[in-house]
């Protein structure tokens, strides 16, 4: 397992150490998806350390406030080199790989890309995207042996949206919109991703996968 980070070196070493702890390999790539070079680079690195590449989970991604009307083009052209130009750039660098390998690609899209989130129409944007990326590549790359999939979460309990959980009042309204009843932890998402690149999927394509605690009902 390679996993890429951009700024908690720490964080990103310390699942490499849980990770090799169960004789398990793992290695920490730092890189900034949103700078092409730096993006094909962690592919390169990838396929020289290991010789192959099997799986791309792409899950690249930042959320931030953009008002309507405040014409903040800032958080536009970030959101959009992270969370969508950079995801397609890794993602076009690894395909000559997984198709040597029949592999597999999960997209990381939102809740937010099926129904739009106020005051965040950047983010919603770019991960509604990512569902049309999914659906577009998985009629390209299925005839070349690739699987692409995708999973939408809700609410989820990361770095992400710790500042916005830690409000009490807001939590709780947030739990009460779910109706399982509370907000997901990072291995309930992890759960469905291992599905859709595990074989028990081999005849899943451009599946968008709902793993939100039934929040959004989108078949």
């Amino acid at each position: 397992m390679a996993l890429d980070y951009l700024r908690n070196e720490e964080a990103a070493n310390s699942l490499v150490r849980e990770v090799r702890a169960r004789g398990d390999e793992a290695m920490a790539l730092a890189g900034d998806v949103a700078d092409p070079r730096q993006a094909r680079q962690l592919v390169r690195d990838v396929v020289t350390a290991w010789g192959r590449l099997d799986i791309l989970i792409n899950n690249a991604g930042i959320w931030k406030e953009d008002r309507a009307g405040r014409g903040d083009l800032e958080v536009w052209d970030e959101t959009i080199a992270i969370n969508l130009r950079g995801v397609h750039i890794v993602t076009d660098a690894a395909i000559p790989h997984l198709e040597k390998t029949g592999g597999s690609i999960v997209f990381v899209s939102s809740t937010a890309g099926q129904r739009g989130e106020a005051e965040h129409s950047a983010y919603a944007s770019t991960k509604g995207a990512l569902i049309s990326y999914t659906k577009s590549l998985a009629a390209e790359l299925g005839p070349r042996g690739i699987r692409v999939n995708c999973i939408a979460p809700g609410w989820v309990e990361t770095d992400l949206t710790r500042e916005a959980l830690s409000d009490p009042e807001r939590r709780r309204r947030i739990e009460e919109s779910i109706p399982l009843g509370h907000v997901a932890q990072p291995e309930e998402i992890a759960g469905p991703v291992l599905f859709l690149v595990s074989d028990l999927a081999r005849h899943v394509q451009g599946e968008v996968l709902n793993v939100n605690g039934g929040s959004v009902l989108i078949g």
